[in-house]
């Protein structure tokens, strides 16, 4: 495995470790991004067994022990299965998530107390250089999974840290001005991960209303140009391609297995 580190908006690095043998012949990448700032925060830590790899290459950008925050869109393993060992790391750091999974999850499984965020409520990360930086926390449950789903969004560079919306196979590029849409709709078909049609065609569609100029995606390349357009084609290609909703429910996660039940 190669973890890789590239900066994909002023300021904003993304951190990424290919593994070819998820989702074989493709593969798949598992990506972190590091905002640089006089807070700096981590979105995302990647899996336990991946600390090793994802600090060293925070530290090509800044020591470790900087880190003031860490986030992540949901709690899941590859979302935060580091987290502890992070906060172990970089002693002033918090996590900072939205309350309901700081409710549910948090505050059992972090080390130390997790700060709660409101929806629409900004963690003002200070200046670098002649930047400052602001990230919104935006509540999106259950899209793409997780009661506690949430994106973040860094208001200076117009990045939108969406996690798994618009995850897709490959090893691509760092950023892309290429459509997204089509590898997203595909992975979806495979993966089955979104929990409710309905919910994120509207999340989506509202997310467009941010207008974000680069795209940060956890697993594939990330975006850079309209994603506002982005967003609304990938919530029209979800209704087109996977409604009515009780039919899409209905499919089966290939990592489910052949015998999976069928609804």
């Amino acid at each position: 495995m190669e973890t890789r580190v590239d900066e994909i908006a002023d300021g904003i690095y993304r951190i990424s470790t290919y593994v070819p043998e998820v989702a074989a012949p493709a593969g798949f990448t598992f990506n972190q991004f590091l905002i640089d700032a006089e807070e700096p925060l981590l979105f995302h830590t990647g899996m336990r067994h991946l600390f090793p790899a994802v600090s060293e290459a925070v530290g090509r950008v800044l020591p470790v022990e900087e880190l003031r925050w860490l986030a992540f869109g949901h709690v899941e393993a590859d979302e935060c299965g580091a987290m502890n060992a992070f906060l172990a790391a970089a002693p002033r750091a918090e996590v900072a998530h939205g309350l309901q999974g700081c409710l549910v999850s948090l505050n059992d499984l972090a080390d130390r107390p997790p700060r709660p965020l409101a929806h629409g409520e900004t963690l003002d990360l200070g200046g670098k250089g002649l930047l400052r930086r602001r990230v919104m926390h935006l509540n999106t449950p259950h899209v793409p999974h997780n009661w506690e789903a949430r994106v973040l969004f860094e208001e200076t560079t117009g990045t939108l840290l969406c996690g798994d919306l618009f995850t897709h196979l490959g090893n691509g590029p760092p950023v892309t001005d290429r459509d997204l849409v089509g590898p997203a709709l595909e992975a979806e078909e495979m993966f089955r991960q979104t929990s409710c049609l309905t919910a994120a065609v509207g999340t989506m569609r509202s997310l467009a209303r941010l207008a974000p100029r680069t795209l940060a995606v956890m697993h594939g390349s990330s975006f850079h140009g309209d994603g506002a357009a982005a967003l609304r084609a990938l919530a029209d290609g979800y209704q087109e391609r996977f409604g009515p909703e009780r039919v899409f429910a209905a499919r089966p996660s290939v990592l489910a297995g052949a015998d999976a039940p069928q609804g």
